[in-house]
């Protein structure tokens, strides 16, 4: 998956005064648009048509809403019995199992986030003394340990003991300017009060989507599809929970089905922002930019807002028009209220700047991005990696290495071993292979939780796993869908396998769209030197260390390296 998607952004709308206003072919128009057939809203319109109780509950986010043909005690035991299963183990439960269930759960979950690193370092751990069958046997049943757990518990607070809000409606807002895991604990807390309530479930579901996707947990995936079925149960077709299943399918990289589940949302609701927003990913991890940035247009001429904002800057900065990404994303964090978008935009930024070998403004908007949430992934792995482009490798080993301690995932586990890789001190090619086997344990827990990872085995096993597993898994990937980002996977992975005529022709897909990335030129121009190209191997090999000198730890290295024996055999 790009590094760019926003899995599970919270759903939100910024007040009208917050937007920026409107600028001739740039987003924020805020114009309505209707397809035919649907009428246009004078202001922004409700989820879904009601009226009486129905419409009430809507102006207040979350509030229960009791269907008048299921008679009362039948419906109390049917929520509470699906209650227990994705809010707490002892709802309605005799207590004695109850607490039984929560001891087993603790032993599972122990600290949350921290048993959980530790559980992928054990089957991390597996992998090095075992087989790769092994290894991946192993992480497959950890990977149900955990959800098992999880669903047991319900809360899991990552350790902390959070207050327990009572019966208080919670408003999917809540998600996006608050403490995530308290936001959860109160809705978990109102749902066992208010089981019937479908809108509750719906948040919920995405709740679970976004605390996967920020904090690496892909054992939550399972407790968000149960909590949306939840909701469709109660109320079948309800666009929230249709919306948080396309935003769910997207975070398990089924972009066709996330596509397809937002086409039906949009078509009950034309206005419905997470299914704009999910739809627009889909199309671009499905390779479709065309159609993405049209769809980006609708998105923000219906919904103009920052979840939409930055989807526009990143089809434009695919297409390789860097000031128009950048000028949309200033905007967006002009318009960003909340610490959670304040974090999000102002880390797109850094990424932005950082692609473009700008590492002082990339560390600006990092620490902008790390001002507004200290605990920000996607800030800390992007200043690390900034830290190391520019010589600060001390301070961006202790970077990852406090990353990697609390979230083992692929991208900064790679960067860690690479970095130790290039440090070169002793023991430190060992503590890199440590970092490669953890990335094959956390793709196993993630594909036994319902993600897809090929693209993230086809990179990571390229250059440090076994390059037939690499193919395999790109080919597989590209099967699907072809973008940029699996085109360069495919590409490299033939290359390592000794297939450079074959792959060329994905190298040079992958850097078709202008899309400026130092390390896609530097795969192409190894391979047209393999494939006995040497005056385009020079020009892509440059190309690449002009625009971000610093692109990798390793490969910035082979670069040169390779530049310097073409110039020399000129």
């Amino acid at each position: 998956m790009s590094p760019r998607t926003n899995d599970g952004e919270p759903e939100h709308t910024p007040p009208v005064s917050a937007r920026p206003a409107a600028v001739t072919g740039e987003p924020g128009s805020g114009t309505p648009v209707t397809d035919p057939g649907q009428p246009a809203p004078t202001s922004a319109p409700a989820p879904e048509e009601a009226s009486g109780t129905e419409r009430a509950s809507e102006a207040v986010p979350g509030a229960a809403t009791a269907p008048e043909t299921r008679p009362k005690a039948d419906a109390d035991a049917g929520a509470d019995a699906d209650a227990e299963v994705v809010v707490s183990s002892d709802a309605g439960a005799d207590a004695d199992a109850a607490a039984e269930a929560a001891a087993a759960a603790e032993v599972v979950l122990g600290a949350g986030v921290d048993e959980r690193v530790a559980a992928v370092r054990r089957a991390g751990a597996a992998g090095r003394r075992w087989r790769a069958a092994q290894l991946t046997a192993c992480a497959a049943m950890l990977a149900v340990a955990l959800t098992a757990g999880a669903i047991a518990l319900g809360a899991a607070h990552d350790g902390r003991n959070m207050p327990v809000a009572t019966a208080a409606a919670v408003s999917p807002g809540l998600l996006a300017g608050g403490d995530l895991d308290a936001s959860i604990t109160a809705l978990q807390a109102h749902l066992r009060v208010q089981p019937r309530d479908f809108g509750g479930w719906a948040t919920l579901g995405l709740a679970y989507v976004e605390q996967a996707r920020t904090k690496g947990d892909p054992s939550r995936y399972p407790q968000a599809e149960q909590a949306l079925e939840r909701s469709l149960t109660l109320r079948p077709d309800n666009d929230q929970a249709l919306a948080g299943r396309a935003a769910l399918a997207a975070a398990r990289h089924d972009f066709a089905g996330a596509l397809k589940l937002a086409d039906r949302v949009l078509k009950q609701n034309p206005y419905n922002e997470r299914a704009l927003c999910s739809r627009v990913d889909a199309l671009v991890e499905l390779g479709r930019y065309d159609d993405a940035e049209a769809a980006v247009q609708i998105a923000d001429q219906r919904r103009p807002g920052v979840p939409v904002f930055t989807r526009y800057a990143y089809v434009h900065e695919l297409r390789g028009d860097v000031a128009t990404a950048r000028r949309v994303l200033e905007r967006a964090l002009a318009a960003s209220t909340s610490p959670g978008d304040i974090a999000y935009v102002a880390a797109q930024l850094g990424q932005l700047a950082w692609n473009q070998g700008d590492y002082a403004t990339a560390l600006t908007h990092y620490a902008r991005a790390l001002a507004a949430d200290e605990n920000y992934l996607p800030a800390l792995e992007g200043r690390a990696r900034a830290q190391a482009a520019s010589g600060q490798q001390a301070e961006a080993l202790k970077g990852l290495e406090l990353i990697v301690a609390r979230y083992p995932l692929p991208g900064p586990l790679v960067e860690l071993g690479e970095l130790y890789e290039a440090r070169g001190g002793a023991g430190d090619r060992a503590k890199a292979e440590e970092q490669y086997a953890l990335v094959d344990a956390w793709t196993a827990i993630a594909r036994a939780n319902g993600v897809n990872a090929d693209l993230d085995t086809a990179l990571a096993a390229a250059d440090h796993g076994d390059r037939a597993t690499a193919l395999r898994a790109a080919r597989d990937d590209w099967s699907r869908r072809h973008t940029v980002h699996t085109a360069d996977a495919l590409a490299w992975a033939l290359h390592v396998n000794g297939k450079d005529a074959e792959a060329l022709p994905y190298a040079r897909q992958a850097t078709a769209t202008g899309y400026r990335n130092a390390a896609f030129l530097y795969h192409r121009g190894v391979i047209e030197k393999a494939a006995g190209h040497p005056a385009d191997a020079r020009a892509h090999l440059a190309a690449a260390l002009k625009l971000n000198p610093g692109f990798s730890p390793l490969g910035a290295r082979q670069a040169r390296a390779a530049l310097k024996a073409l110039e020399a055999d000129k």
